[in-house]
């Protein structure tokens, strides 16, 4: 093969590379925004007043709590590659292992301290202590978690996305939540059925 023939293929590889990159994410729309049936256009319709209970002084909560402004809450969202979430921690709480098939997440610490961390796919894992208006990025993909330390004091984040439906994966929930054999799973975790079926019961739906 010769050079010249050479550079001009790694620059055809090379261009079909960065193009494949660039439309990683949300695919592009060719209006201004994307308007579902038989609903009125008005500003209205750009608006979302889901966060609004964040701010209620009756809010009081026992466990970790998610609310999200994706493209499922937000119809507006829908071709616009952005979506928020607002994540309370009480104290002593969990944002358990999971990850985002579809984005990065850009978490913003608004009130209290959160120890995050994020594995990457070499199995190597990354940790911070955020405190109050301390910024982490947890790249797309990747297992990553968050905890609240403090067992007396809240936590308050958020977190941006750059895709309209980021998704989430649940690392405990997919494993021992779903219909995967108990056998499966034991010889994944080199441990006994027995075992497995006792952590399956913890997240076995409340009666």
């Amino acid at each position: 093969m010769s050079s010249t023939t050479f550079k001009v293929l790694t620059l055809i590889i090379s261009v079909f590379a960065i193009t494949q990159i660039s439309t990683a994410g949300d695919p592009d729309i060719l209006t201004d925004f994307v308007v579902p049936p038989n609903t009125t256009l008005d500003g209205n319709f750009f608006t979302f007043t889901g966060f609004r209970a964040v701010f209620s002084p009756n809010t009081s909560l026992s466990d970790f709590k998610v609310l999200k402004a994706s493209k499922a809450e937000f119809p507006a969202l829908d071709g616009q590659s952005v979506s928020y979430a607002v994540l309370e921690y009480p104290g002593g709480s969990i944002n358990p292992p999971h990850t985002h098939p579809r984005s990065a997440e850009l978490l913003f610490t608004v009130v209290g301290s959160l120890r995050v961390g994020f594995v990457d796919t070499t199995n190597k894992l990354f940790t911070q202590t955020l405190q109050s208006g301390d910024m982490f990025v947890f790249p797309k993909g990747l297992v990553h978690f968050q905890q609240n330390a403090d067992p007396q004091k809240p936590a308050l984040a958020i977190s941006a996305f750059g895709s309209a439906s980021a998704g989430t994966v649940s690392v405990p929930n997919t494993l021992f939540n779903t219909t995967i054999d108990d056998n499966v799973l034991a010889l994944a975790f080199k441990t006994d059925v027995a075992t497995i079926q006792t952590l399956k019961k913890g997240f076995a739906p409340k009666a």
